[in-house]
């Protein structure tokens, strides 16, 4: 385990907790590791709601099908970022989301049972490390609520803008790159895609947004 020490060092689930201490909390809580190449599935829809995600190194996304078979991309998770915490934490009995690997991801896997339950060996660390879950899911709930401003938009281009809006903000700079190709814009804002790319063509040409590929400028006349 030391190996990933870098990468756990910058997840939020083991803040305040030193070095020496966190390969043996990492045996306390029985944590596993798996390999999984591009678009394999890490966690189904329907699985056990009851593990932990960290992604070691890659990119996993979190997608969600309706019944008619419509993707919609809910968020990506990248290096040291944790997944399916708030399911297991809420004790849903099975997933309603896919967990995939975006490009060939290490995950560690842990079950949350030994996360939010004392352990026999009375560890110092543990109180930490359940306030650490407990401030990831209501920072995830927040984060939540930020795509639901943008997804309720009523229109395509309404929906875009929004985004590229609090993109910018995020980033402090009116120049970004956004993590998604433009299938997966389409897929996070819940668009067709032709729509999409007809609006970013739009807003281009009127002189608003400058795009090239994943990486967006974007004018002040927009705001308006």
């Amino acid at each position: 385990m030391k190996k990933y020490l870098d990468c756990l060092k910058k997840c939020a689930l083991f803040a305040h907790i030193e070095n020496k201490n966190l390969i043996a909390m990492l045996g306390c809580l029985g944590a596993r590791t798996q390999v999984y190449t591009k678009n394999q599935y890490i966690m189904t829809e329907g699985d056990p709601a009851t593990q932990i995600g960290i992604v070691l190194s890659g990119m996993a996304q979190l997608v969600q099908i309706d019944y008619y078979g419509n993707r919609s991309i809910v968020t990506n998770i990248s290096e040291g970022q944790l997944f399916a915490e708030s399911f297991a934490c809420a004790g849903v009995d099975v997933l309603p989301i896919d967990v995939i690997a975006a490009a060939d991801t290490e995950v560690m896997l842990i079950d949350c049972r030994r996360i939010t339950t004392t352990c026999c060996n009375s560890c110092e660390f543990h109180n930490q490390i359940i306030f650490n879950l407990l401030k990831i899911v209501a920072t995830k709930n927040l984060l939540f609520h930020k795509k639901i401003e943008v997804t309720s938009k009523r229109s395509t281009k309404e929906k875009l803008i929004t985004y590229l809006l609090n993109e910018a903000k995020k980033n402090h700079s009116d120049t970004f790159v956004i993590p998604y190709d433009r299938q997966e814009l389409a897929d996070y804002l819940g668009v067709e895609r032709s729509g999409l790319s007809s609006e970013i063509g739009k807003l281009r040409k009127a002189g608003l947004i400058d795009v090239q590929k994943n990486k967006f400028k974007i004018c002040e006349d927009l705001i308006g």
